[in-house]
């Protein structure tokens, strides 16, 4: 085979219409080798190719004889000196982290160690058996796909409504789907699935991780897999199991055309992405791509041990964000899923990892500088779960502009409120409002907070309502895993489903829970299925239940279509209301005169809220009027917005609670949009300064008419 010496960038495989580049940074390797496999399921390469260039650190070479779909791997030659973090192998065929398509999933072996598994020094031995039947592979691809006029959506931040989706969870039990397309991008793409999206009202979906991933050995064991997908391999293919085609490299152009399929209905998409650490572990996991190429550039390793790993994410290892190419790794990722696969942003896992540059995290790390700084990155959704494992690792409110974040503030606060606890009544208020307390004060705008009460991580919002304990036995953990805090509502026996009361408790409850997600300034996040009222049976860590326990059902009681048609309703109010739409904070007490404030907060009684009030034992019911009559926003021409005047009314307490209207202004009524009791229609009128007879934990809302 004709071997010409190539380029050293881009990296990866590169096909140009004649040849296909190969390029690979190794920075301390000795020699590095191109594996060439006929099929997906050799045993062993056909070909070896000693990569004849080093430039920059970056082995490469350029072969004018292979062609898209052709089958590689890597085998890279250095020190095995674990002690000191060297962990070269040979003997063990590596994954291209550029790799565009995986073609083959590992299937596991004691050959893809790199040390000899079982023996009493562990991971100081060096196991010299061959791995190439076993390994994960990757493909060469031809980026060619007819996108036509797809076009992102842009939806602005503060008109979005973000939906939480597992792709396979979603669409496997759907009936509109064909069996061959369910739990796949084609069965997300389905014109039903697209039609419920539109209808809910959603615009965008956020899909738990879809690079390739592996599933875990200790599960693949017990038989289970990494179903949430939070074990990345690869950050640039597509997950290979969730594709319904045959074809070799049919997952890219499956991936592409879900994409242009929900760009075509107005619905952008955000991928969930894994960029603090990998699926090869800590010193005792797997040689599988990154730790066999270059241990010490990829990974974050002990100080003064480095046959160790700093671990701040939990799952063994931390990606090495000090390092350039590393950093250079994650944005070429990052754009190539925004130019090759038009996806509109990405939620990151863990992302204060991303920004420890030494032991604590920094805010201005050079992962957030670059990201600032680049014309591509900068202009997509850029999500952050603000929390890591590592000490000072809860960083709420501290990113920077251009981000927004996963409020795990608002989530803790609505639950609390809800339940009864005592002293939540102010900081319900600030979450209401955009939490200008976490955003106010570095320049950002509500809409970065995304308000949620549920995710994947946790209870779905009907077993939220509905168990006191965790029931994760199906885990194989004894019950042992996931958060074990008691998350009950008080609702009353757990499983007992024959009480009416209690039953009706919990339907409110989940009235009341999704409303005032709906309701608050900020973004909106419904986590896939809380809409039909999913349940994992008290499961409370389902990360690895491929099985009805996550699965969405779409087979509905009457009573959850009448749920599904209350999230539906309220996400259409949200819609329509500029005042819930809101890009800067309310400013409250800037004037004396409460017809012109923006907002203002009335206790039961009909009074202004005080600051006694605020701190009163029992208070439990609360009432805000959002002024639209002084919404001073312009619309994308400069045109003023207007809005109507909401009165939001809330009792978590567990009484009813007799709550007088205001009267302001004069001359008007008060039309019910919401009452989460449903004890009163939508609708109806109510005079000014009316009292409305609140059951005990409801939510009611109110438009001036």
């Amino acid at each position: 085979m004709r071997v010409f010496p190539g380029e050293p960038y881009p990296l990866g495989a590169t096909w140009d219409g004649l040849g296909v580049n190969f390029s690979l940074f190794s920075e301390h390797a000795t020699q590095v080798e191109l594996c060439l496999f006929d099929s997906a399921h050799a045993l062993k390469e056909s070909t070896r190719i000693v990569m004849p260039e080093y430039t920059d650190q970056v082995w490469h070479c350029y072969l004018p004889d292979v062609r898209p779909g052709q089958i590689y791997g890597y085998r890279v030659h250095g020190p095995y000196e674990p002690a000191r973090g060297q962990r070269f192998n040979p003997n063990k065929v590596l994954m291209d982290p550029y790799g565009k398509a995986v073609v083959r999933t590992l299937k596991w072996d004691d050959s893809l160690f790199g040390y000899e598994v079982g023996h009493a020094k562990a991971d100081l031995t060096f196991d010299k058996r061959d791995n190439a039947a076993f390994a994960p592979l990757c493909a060469v691809i031809d980026s060619a796909f007819t996108w036509g006029d797809d076009k992102p959506p842009r939806t602005p931040w503060h008109k979005t409504v973000i939906y939480e989706a597992h792709v396979k969870g979603m669409t496997i039990q759907h009936p509109d789907v064909a069996p061959e397309h369910r739990g796949t991008y084609s069965g997300l793409a389905n014109e039903s699935v697209i039609q419920h999206l539109k209808e809910l009202g959603v615009t965008a979906v956020e899909l738990l991780p879809v690079h390739h991933r592996v599933d875990d050995r200790f599960l693949t064991d017990k038989g289970l897999v990494n179903y949430w997908g939070y074990n990345t391999l690869t950050f640039f293919s597509p997950d290979l199991r969730y594709t319904s085609f045959k074809g070799r490299l049919d997952h890219v152009r499956e991936f592409k055309m879900m994409v242009r399929a929900l760009h075509a209905a107005g619905i952008e998409v955000i991928l969930d992405v894994v960029y603090n650490h990998t699926a090869e572990g800590n010193q005792l996991g797997p040689t599988l791509s990154f730790r066999g190429l270059d241990n010490t550039a990829y990974y974050r390793l002990a100080d003064g041990q480095a046959r160790y790993y700093k671990d701040f994410t939990g799952c063994g290892n931390t990606l090495n964000m000090q390092h350039p190419r590393v950093l250079q790794l994650i944005m070429d990722s990052l754009r190539y899923w925004i130019l090759e696969m038009h996806v509109d942003g990405f939620r990151f896992d863990l992302a204060s990892a991303l920004a420890r540059e030494l032991h604590e995290v920094d805010k201005l790390g050079a992962f957030f500088d670059i990201i600032h700084q680049d014309p591509v990155i900068s202009q997509a959704k850029l999500i952050a779960e603000p929390w890591d494992l590592g000490e000072g690792g809860y960083q709420v409110g501290n990113f920077p502009v251009l981000w927004t974040e996963w409020n795990g503030q608002y989530r803790d606060t609505v639950r609390r409120y809800w339940k009864g606890d005592e002293g939540t009544l102010s900081q319900m208020a600030t979450r209401l409002t955009g939490s200008s307390d976490l955003y106010g004060h570095s320049g950002r705008n509500p809409y970065a907070s995304i308000n949620f009460v549920t995710c994947h991580d946790g209870f779905t919002l009907h077993d939220l309502v509905s168990y006191n304990e965790k029931h994760n036995d199906a885990n194989g953990e004894m019950n042992r895993d996931g958060e074990s805090h008691n998350n009950s509502w008080n609702c009353g026996v757990e499983g007992e489903t024959d009480n009416a009361d209690i039953q009706a408790l919990r339907a409110r409850q989940k009235r009341n829970l999704m409303a005032t997600v709906l309701l608050s300034v900020g973004v909106p996040m419904i986590s896939g299925g809380d809409e039909l009222s999913r349940t994992q049976r008290g499961n409370n860590n389902a990360y690895c239940q491929d099985s009805d326990i996550s699965w969405y059902r779409w087979e509905l009681s009457p009573e959850e279509e009448e749920f599904l048609a209350f999230v539906k309703s309220v996400v259409a109010i949200r819609k329509s209301l500029p005042i819930l739409q809101r890009r800067k904070f309310f400013q409250g007490h800037a004037f004396q005169d409460p017809e012109r404030r923006d907002i203002v907060w009335y206790t039961p009684e009909g009074m202004e809220m005080n600051e006694a009030d605020w701190c009163k034992p029992g208070m439990k019911a609360l009432g805000a009027l959002l002024n639209g009559q002084v919404l001073e926003e312009m619309d994308e021409k400069g045109r003023p917005i207007q809005s109507d005047t909401l009165l939001i009314l809330m009792n978590a307490s567990h009484t009813d609670v007799s709550f007088q209207l205001p009267g302001f202004p004069s001359g008007h009524s008060w039309k019910l949009l919401v009452d989460t009791a449903e004890k009163i229609l939508p609708g109806s009128q109510w005079p000014l300064e009316s009292a409305l007879q609140m059951m005990s934990r409801s939510l009611a809302v109110f438009a001036l008419s």
